[in-house]
């Protein structure tokens, strides 16, 4: 049975996607701690991380790391914090948060009713962001 993300990529349910290519994409979680919360996903579905392989992570890490400027130079937080908790859906993601301080990673903190146009306000400069640096991989 497909997961939640595995829907999201296949564009069964909507998606705030930022970054696709061959291997991973990378979307607005639709319950952002912060503005800008992004998640790295692969397409291949893999539960836990640790079962990925370690090309699989590297290309997840790369991704995250192009995707993470883009989210700092956005919204120029103190950091982008970087999460892989992976209890909220069985396939494997990684969190981007824009941070100033440590609670800024508290998932007790998320907006379960995020304005919308406020999200798709943060997808675009992330997307503009990307664009900039030049990256061809930006999602529409």
């Amino acid at each position: 049975m497909p997961t939640l993300f595995s829907r999201i990529i296949a564009g069964e349910l909507p998606g705030r996607f930022l970054w696709r290519d061959e291997h991973a994409v990378a979307f607005l979680t639709i319950a952002p701690i912060r503005a800008g919360h992004a998640l790295v996903v692969p397409i291949e579905e893999v539960d836990h991380w640790l079962d990925g392989s370690p090309e699989l992570n590297a290309h997840l890490m790369s991704v995250a790391q192009k995707v993470g400027a883009a989210i700092q130079e956005a919204f120029e937080p103190t950091k982008v914090g970087l999460m892989i908790a992976g209890l909220e859906v069985p396939h494997v993601h990684l969190h981007l948060v824009p941070i100033h301080a440590l609670h800024d990673l508290d998932f007790s903190r998320a907006d379960a009713n995020p304005d919308p146009a406020a999200m798709d306000e943060a997808a675009e400069k992330i997307r503009a962001s990307l664009r900039a640096a030049g990256h061809i991989e930006v999602s529409d």
